[in-house]
């Protein structure tokens, strides 16, 4: 009854004390309500227990349960900061907009380290909760005495641990990826879906996931067609006769991109980039403004030209040729007289 009274009138000091302050404290007095009852139900209980007439092994063990607690308390209490404030600060970033370069470097650094600051939490929680007893502690200060074979199993067994949660780091710090990212990864293309402590979610064009390792963005190479900016080239290759009228190709072309509502009016030209044998290769390129409206403009030029040159060029498609040479055969000798 105490302890009810107490929290009742620490949760009234602190809603009165952060009512004029913003949305963060609010959040973190309302959620953290529960993990406080704990803490002050730990303390009465601790105080209690030093008053109760218990034997030493029992009153010990109960002291230990109870700090044990007040720990896991804390940390409780930590959790639902980080959580407050990356939702808080999340939510005034839009990912929907089409220029998002901002929103998705925040939301990727953002997301990354929260979740290296939970996973450390959870370490330390629980190196915390065990070290409170005698025979662990005991072992961890051999272990590190010890040192040589003991060692080197426990880095051994940590590395994938340590390896991935210091490639996401790097990944915070550096950003070589972020979310909603345009990415070429092992032939597959795709948007980044998810950023975890472990691994990367890719959303390929079909709607299948690719899951790939964090650390293979600081190990291998990879395309990334949004690191700076949404805005892509795209490129379309066309392969026509050689008697194709280019110039007049080239026109058509831009009259296309100014009447398609995909362009973004920066980038149009088309070169013959090859002449072969059969076939000469005619390469256009437009710009627009994400890599999923280039993907969809590239589509819209290609068969809009392929169905112009059909209906007013037919004669620039490609076809197959082939000379047959007749020559007069030479006249017979076997009639002649000898």
């Amino acid at each position: 009854m105490l302890a009810l009274a107490v929290w009742r009138l620490v949760f009234g000091a602190l809603n009165r004390l952060v009512a004029g302050r913003d949305l963060f404290w609010r959040s973190l007095v309302g959620r953290g309500a529960a993990p406080l009852r704990l803490v002050l139900a730990i303390a009465a209980l601790r105080f209690a227990l030093s008053l109760a007439p218990l034997g030493a092994t029992m009153a010990a063990g109960l002291a230990q349960l109870l700090l044990v607690a007040f720990i896991l308390c804390l940390a409780w209490i930590a959790w639902t900061a980080l959580s407050i404030w990356t939702t808080l600060h999340l939510r005034r970033f839009k990912l929907d907009a089409e220029d998002n370069l901002l929103a998705r470097k925040h939301v990727t650094q953002t997301r990354i380290l929260m979740r290296v600051a939970k996973l450390v939490l959870i370490l330390f929680a629980t190196a915390a909760a065990l070290m409170t007893f005698e025979p662990v502690r005991q072992y961890g200060v051999s272990l590190l005495a010890a040192g040589g074979a003991a060692g080197i199993v426990v880095g051994l067994a940590l590395q994938p641990l340590l390896k991935n949660l210091i490639a996401g780091i790097q990944l915070a710090i550096t950003q070589p990826i972020r979310i909603d990212d345009a990415l070429i990864v092992e032939g597959e293309w795709g948007n980044v879906e998810e950023i975890s402590s472990t691994y990367v979610v890719i959303r390929l064009w079909d709607w299948r996931r690719l899951i790939v390792p964090l650390s293979y963005f600081i190990e291998q190479p990879f395309q990334n067609w949004t690191r700076e900016s949404a805005e892509l080239i795209g490129t379309v290759l066309l392969y026509l006769d050689h008697r194709a009228p280019v110039e007049e190709i080239r026109a058509k072309g831009r009259d296309l991109a100014e009447a398609s509502a995909l362009w973004d009016g920066k980038v149009y030209a088309l070169q013959v980039t090859d002449f072969r044998e059969r076939v000469m290769e005619l390469r256009v390129l437009v710009s627009a403004r994400t890599a999923p409206r280039a993907f969809d403009l590239r589509c819209e030029m290609r068969e809009k030209l392929i169905g112009w040159l059909q209906a007013e060029h037919p004669n620039a498609l490609p076809r197959t040729r082939e000379e047959i040479a007749v020559t007069a055969a030479a006249p017979s000798l076997a009639g002649e007289p000898g």
